[in-house]
């Protein structure tokens, strides 16, 4: 600024030699010394100004008693002066709450074929079938698993809210034992409403992910396995329920998750280091049919490794548990629902080192729950129990993507509450798998399983057995 200052006086000066009209000329030296020393004044008065930070508009401070000639150099001076400071421009127009959702979502098809085994039986006999994939039968062909589309966004600072639909779905019976594929189905439907300006504690309100157990919670979309294990699924078969649940993520615990996303982990999903939450308790898209409701709470934790060495640089380990307390009243096979609550009780544990580049992952899980008793014929309840463990290696690459071979081994014996008068499962399975992701926007599982299973209907008896090639495409958007 003072060089600006100096540079302005120079030149009202310099411009005063060079345009100064001959009739000032002929004046006498005391009236030039005057206008010199009015010109002086103005400029000093301006430099005043400026540092005070007020206008940039000259003051005039020329003597009355001036002749009229000194107005030219007043007016030149004014003319040179520096232009005001312009005001500061207006802010930009804030965004409407629609034009902060975004839409994103991804398909899922797949082939499966039978290398061996029981894909068919005599009436009352087990034919190898899974919860998780009505595909897995004698017919065959290809499906698409699962056809997402999610709807997300903030509406505020402090409330956000997601919206998800399935457009694979099944409808039964639609012409006896015709079952129609590509139906829509409401997956998700909850607002987030932020308690605290750093978003570390959160109310969920609508139907939403029940918080019971790790791999329960992370989505499809970004699991290794191609399903969820029988064990943990079978506390919340479809993993939604409608209620309210509380979340909380410490900062630290956070700055971990963002780490391990950063890197490219497949991580639980937008869930906190602790929930809390009830629901209705009967399970996704079912009416409630009791006055009770469904208490859970889980709690997760990752340790950062790096203080023991340079062979654990990077790693986490996380650990935690679930609980659940509830009671249900499956649907009949007279197409009623049962008029008995039964309780339906567990806890869960957890553990996951991430890989990097080799992890591992288990779960497991104990209780009881409703289960049908041959003897009897009827419901009851009876005590349930199993989990997994999961072995993967992570090999990012720069030519061929991302590669994440995998190894799962799975163990359940309980009922299954979702089915028609909640059959027993009993099932053993060993999956070996690869996944290969050559772009974010594209996916390949290709996978052999041996499954030892008992069909999820209560009119069959014993267990089957098979060899499959299971494949999946996945594509992002």
């Amino acid at each position: 600024m003072t060089l600006r200052l100096r540079l302005a006086g120079g030149t009202a000066l310099a411009l005063l030699m060079i345009h100064m009209p001959v009739a000032a000329q002929a004046q006498s030296s005391a009236d030039l010394q005057r206008q010199i020393d009015a010109l002086r004044a103005q400029v000093e008065a301006l430099t005043a100004a400026l540092a005070a930070g007020q206008s940039a508009q000259p003051v005039a401070v020329a003597p009355a008693s001036a002749p009229a000639s000194s107005a030219t150099p007043v007016a030149l001076a004014a003319s040179i002066a520096p232009p005001a400071i312009p005001a500061s421009s207006a802010a930009p127009k804030a965004k409407a709450w629609y034009e902060k959702l975004s839409l994103r979502g991804y398909t899922q098809m797949r082939y499966n074929g039978f290398l061996s085994g029981d894909d068919t039986a005599a009436a009352g006999v087990s034919r190898l079938r899974s919860v998780h994939d009505s595909s897995i039968s004698d017919r065959g062909g290809f499906s698409l698993r699962r056809a997402r589309l999610v709807l997300q966004g903030d509406v505020s600072d402090r409330v956000s809210l997601y919206l998800q639909s399935d457009f694979a779905t099944a409808v039964n019976n639609q012409a006896g034992t015709e079952r129609r594929e590509g139906f829509a189905q409401l997956r998700d439907a909850y607002a987030d409403v932020f308690l605290d300006k750093e978003k570390s504690l959160r109310l969920r309100f609508g139907q939403s992910k029940v918080p019971y157990g790790w791999e329960n919670m992370q989505s499809s979309s970004n699991r290794l396995t191609l399903d969820r294990s029988d064990a943990i699924n079978s506390a919340v078969p479809s993993e939604r329920d409608l209620g309210v649940v509380g979340y909380y993520t410490p900062p630290s615990v956070q700055k971990i998750w963002d780490r391990l996303g950063h890197d490219g982990q497949k991580l639980f999903g937008n869930y906190g280091a602790f929930g809390v939450g009830v629901f209705n308790g009967q399970g996704t898209n079912r009416t409630e049919q009791n006055r009770g409701l469904m208490k859970v709470a889980f709690a997760t934790w990752p340790f950062a490794l790096d203080g023991l060495g340079d062979a654990f640089e990077g790693q986490v380990f996380e650990i935690g548990g679930s609980a659940m307390l509830n009671k249900v009243q499956p649907e009949l096979r007279s197409g009623a629902v049962s008029t008995i609550a039964y309780e339906d009780n567990r806890v869960g544990l957890h553990a996951m080192l991430y890989p990097q580049p080799f992890g591992i992952q288990a779960e497991w899980n104990w209780g009881k729950g409703p289960e049908y008793d041959r003897d009897s014929l009827s419901i009851e309840t009876k005590k349930l129990r199993g989990g997994y463990v999961q072995m993967m290696y992570r090999l990012p690459t720069d030519s061929v993507g991302a590669l994440m071979p995998y190894g799962r081994w799975q163990h359940y014996r309980g009922g299954w509450k979702a089915s028609t008068n909640a059959p027993r499962l009993e099932t053993d399975e060993f999956e070996l798998g690869l996944e290969w992701q050559p772009w974010k926007a594209l996916e390949f599982t290709v996978a052999y399983a041996r499954m030892k299973r008992a069909e999820a209907d209560e009119r069959r008896t014993g267990r089957a057995e098979g060899d499959l090639i299971r494949t999946q495409v996945q594509w992002n958007y």
